[in-house]
């Protein structure tokens, strides 16, 4: 049956939400007028503009406008130009240089705008993002995959048999969540499986990291369970902790890391199922929340206490422990090539960004001004506000708290945060120049 007008709308409608035919529109430009716009433009212009899609990239490099703007910088325009391999490489490293410190900018003394829209029914409070998605979710049974640059819903799932979700992540195939006691996989093509009741079936589970082809699930029990998306089975089960493991975090180089509420980090194989180490602060309250640095080998944990601590791996040593909040950290994160800041969210509601490598805080961030009317939001997208930096020495009892929402989980990316905090709304703070 051929589809009708109204259906070939909808499609339309759904596929320009989700920004398809974008490429195309962008294509249709003549190379060489791209190349005339691009030589006009600064250096961060220009890189903005080189990921914006394959087509502007590949017409970037081919001019060789950035490496141009490499080898000012380097003072070497001949050794550079006539060493390809060499250029690429250390373009690669520069640029990357480069972005980082323009995010940390922007993190730190950039202005705040905040978007905020209704994404789910009742209260959200879990959220990760990836590839310009974030996914939603824990309280309606419903997940949501929403675009950052549209705010519209691309896609749906449910959980079966109205089970809470307790935990899940997500990649560019499909989504992984603890449900109840239960792990199971939606494929972005809208397919759903459950692992097999003698597989999937578990002690309560409270938290999940997935790192593809594995799903650790940490239990009540002070287990974490292993399980390979792929056979579908439980491939090891490790003792990590005598309390229940409330956190957990994995790095690159196959090691698990725990956090308990009996206020110790395990450090486990694996593939050996052997304790590696055992982490410890001076806060004794428990471990809330980690994250782990893959190429600077550091992990960071938040404790109930309000304690920001953080260990070198290569060690097993502190490298320093700051109190950043007076009560809970319940998430904090760093995106994934940054060396310099870490985002931190508790129930104080205060976004805070510290320094990697000395946990000094280097800007606390509130929501400020009010909310945009809907007459005043034309566009008929999320409500916006002005965030607002406040100084450490400030009471946090003085600041309203519409303006400090508890943060019940947040996740980073380029110049952007993403917070939930039990409500109905999800809300995207931009850090700009």
């Amino acid at each position: 049956m051929g589809r009708t007008p109204a259906g070939d709308r909808r499609q339309s409608q759904k596929r320009k939400s989700e920004g398809v035919g974008t490429t195309t529109t962008i294509q249709s430009l003549d190379q060489d007028i791209l190349c005339m716009i691009f030589a006009l433009l600064d250096f961060f212009d220009l890189v903005r503009c080189s990921a914006v899609c394959k087509f502007w990239n590949t017409i970037v490099s081919k001019s060789k406008l950035l490496q141009v703007f490499y080898s000012k910088q380097q003072r070497d325009s001949m050794n550079f130009l006539n060493n390809s391999t060499c250029s690429e490489r250390s373009l690669k490293r520069y640029l990357e240089e480069q972005a980082m410190e323009h995010n940390r900018l922007c993190l730190q003394e950039g202005q705040i705008d905040i978007n905020q829209w209704k994404g789910h029914s009742v209260g959200v409070n879990q959220c990760r993002m990836k590839m310009g998605l974030v996914l939603t979710g824990v309280g309606d049974k419903i997940m949501r995959l929403w675009s950052l640059e549209s705010y519209k819903c691309v896609e749906e799932h449910s959980v079966p048999d109205m089970i809470p979700v307790v935990d899940f992540d997500f990649d560019e195939s499909k989504i992984v969540g603890l449900v109840g006691t239960r792990i199971c996989i939606w494929r972005r093509n809208g397919q759903r499986s459950i692992f097999p009741s003698s597989e999937g079936t578990f002690v309560k589970g409270l938290c999940m990291r997935y790192y593809d082809p594995e799903a650790v699930v940490g239990c009540e029990d002070g287990t974490a369970r292993v399980f390979d998306m792929y056979s579908k089975k439980c491939s090891r089960i490790i003792r990590m902790h005598a309390g229940p493991v409330k956190c957990l975090s994995m790095s690159d180089d196959q090691l698990i890391l725990s956090g308990s509420t009996l206020g110790s980090i395990t450090v486990s194989g694996i593939l050996s199922d052997q304790r590696v180490a055992t982490l410890r602060s001076t806060d004794s309250t428990g471990i809330r929340s980690l994250c782990h640095h893959a190429s600077s080998h550091l992990v960071f944990a938040g404790s109930t206490a309000g304690y920001t601590s953080c260990w070198d791996l290569r060690t097993m040593r502190s490298v320093w422990e700051t109190r950043v909040s007076p009560n809970v950290v319940y998430s904090l994160q760093h995106l994934r090539n940054d060396a310099s800041t870490l985002v931190v969210g508790g129930i104080d509601g205060v976004l805070r960004i510290l320094d990697q490598n000395t946990g000094k805080v280097l800007s606390s961030c509130v929501v400020g001004g009010n909310m945009l009317s809907s007459s005043q939001n034309t566009n008929g997208g999320p409500e916006g506000r002005k965030g607002r930096r406040v100084s450490e020495d400030i009471r946090i009892d003085t600041i309203p708290r519409t303006a400090r929402p508890p943060i019940t989980c947040l996740a980073v990316g380029m110049k952007k945060v993403v917070t939930t905090h039990n409500s109905r709304y999800i809300r995207l703070w931009k850090f700009n120049n």
